[in-house]
């Protein structure tokens, strides 16, 4: 009965959280539940409104780091690792659990998710279970990732493959606040 009730509770909590915190306004009030949920959120990192967390205390997120809109970020499969200065943009999808497709009885399986430094991951990007995305590479709108990511590479496509190569010092921090975003 005890464990029915404390499943019921962190069920609602994260209903709570996920559907009614994360679309509130004000990006301090976000973040002080977002802290709280994660396993690290760094300074000066910030989440836009409509960000989705699965298990949070499997989640950290590194210093000066952007996480826009209607993003989701899964722990549940692993460790999910975000580095310093890393550009998440809207409706993308990071997961760390999947179904295997090869099991007879669709189970579950899953893998960590490394997120180096000075990543800059376009809108609408999903990235699979078990991928390491090295420092500066950038993702290209729409791709899916389903292998490792060089770093200082541009990836695009489903799967993503490398299209090209970053010509950058990687000299910036972030810091994006938008007023009611």
């Amino acid at each position: 009965m005890i464990t029915s009730f404390k499943i019921f509770l962190v069920a609602f909590w994260n209903y709570v959280f996920n559907r009614w915190i994360m679309f509130i306004p004000f990006h301090n009030i976000r973040m002080f539940f977002i802290r709280r949920m994660l396993l690290k959120v760094g300074k000066k990192s910030n989440a836009l409104m409509g960000l989705e967390i699965r298990k949070g205390k499997n989640i950290s997120i590194g210093d000066h780091c952007v996480i826009n809109r209607n993003v989701l970020l899964d722990g549940r499969g692993g460790k999910l690792s975000i580095g310093n200065n890393v550009d998440i943009a809207q409706e993308t999808n990071i997961w760390t659990l999947e179904h295997d497709v090869h099991d007879d009885y669709h189970r579950d399986k899953g893998g960590s998710v490394t997120i180096e430094d000075h990543v800059w991951i376009a809108s609408r990007v999903t990235i699979l279970p078990g991928i390491t995305i090295g420092k500066g590479a950038v993702i290209a709108s729409g791709s899916v990732v389903t292998k490792d990511v060089p770093s200082m590479s541009i990836v695009g496509g489903i799967p993503a493959k490398v299209i090209g190569q970053r010509n950058s010092k990687l000299l910036y921090q972030l810091h994006h606040q938008p007023w009611f975003q």
